[in-house]
């Protein structure tokens, strides 16, 4: 059986990409195939899961050498299991920088697009056989794309995200605006959520001179929600940051309405980064940065110390 899973922390991509791909290995290449996630899946993706009808997949809890895996959405092994490397893995699907680090027992389908979505590089692939798709899967995919294009405001956005996303809603017969609106509320709404829970809940490790950074990010239409528990966030981050192995955590709250972040400072180090990366005032304890949506294209390439 082949485990189809994204990143740590997923997301609705991490969510319903390995749900398209397993959904394709066993319907139309007909190969048995699994998908499941590395860990507990935040509040817009189990909306996104309820609203098409599936089931939350499975959590994997280990990752046994010589599973058959293809693993989508990701390609940081920071990311992923601790012994993949000793899996047997057959593909790999992403929209991300290549980061290295990865083995393979033999050579494998690499397919790494400049898309804003995993699930639009599926689309691609899956081609014609889209036509056999169930409503639920089109309609996962047409989630997916508009979680990592925050409904085409994100400058990661590419003209093919659009017009896929656009075809979907289309045929499911699906309002682009009232969708993206129900899914961007259930994401905003996060008051179940502990400060260690908020501060991981979308979270990618980077390596930047030398120091081990937690970049969190967390994307929501009511940033005033999260900016209230502000004192309790910054007062978390330090022990977090030491449990999770990070010398740092950097938390971008992104308003998706006003299409900005606010990058809370906890400590000279935060500080550092910010000034350097950002040319940010770093004289509070939080700093505004108009225009900043995307991780994957304004932050992780401009980080410095």
């Amino acid at each position: 059986m082949i485990k189809v899973f994204g990143h740590f922390s997923p997301d609705t991509d991490s969510t319903g990409s390995p749900l398209i791909w397993a959904w394709y290995l066993n319907t139309i290449e007909e190969r048995p195939a699994e998908a499941v996630l590395l860990g507990p899946c935040n509040t817009e993706a189990r909306f996104a899961l309820t609203h098409w009808g599936f089931d939350t997949p499975a959590t994997m809890s280990d990752l046994p050498a010589g599973t058959d895996v293809v693993i989508v959405d990701t390609n940081n092994p920071a990311e992923l299991p601790t012994g993949i490397n000793e899996a047997n893995i057959l593909a790999i699907i992403d929209h991300h920088k290549l980061v290295g680090g990865l083995e393979t027992k033999a050579p494998i389908d690499i397919t790494i697009r400049p898309l804003a979505c995993t699930a639009t590089i599926m689309h691609q692939l899956i081609g014609p056989d889209m036509a056999k798709a169930p409503r639920g899967i089109k309609g996962m995919m047409l989630s997916c794309i508009l979680s990592d294009t925050l409904e085409f405001r994100s400058p990661t956005t590419t003209e093919t995200d659009r017009m896929v996303a656009q075809a979907l809603a289309e045929e499911l017969g699906v309002d682009i605006p009232e969708l993206a609106a129900q899914m961007f509320a259930a994401k905003s709404d996060v008051s179940a959520f502990s400060e260690k829970e908020l501060l991981l809940m979308d979270a990618k490790k980077f390596e930047i001179g030398g120091k081990t950074l937690r970049i969190s990010v967390l994307e929501t239409t009511a940033p005033a929600q999260i900016l209230s528990r502000k004192d309790a966030l910054l007062a978390a981050i330090p022990e977090v940051a030491a449990e999770d192995g990070a010398d740092a955590i950097l938390l971008f709250i992104v308003d998706i309405l006003k299409e900005e972040a606010t990058l809370l400072l906890p400590d000279d180090l935060v500080k550092q980064v910010a000034a350097a990366s950002f040319g940010a005032d770093t004289s509070g304890d939080a700093v505004v940065l108009p225009g900043i949506m995307s991780r994957k294209k304004q932050i992780i390439p401009v980080l410095a110390l």
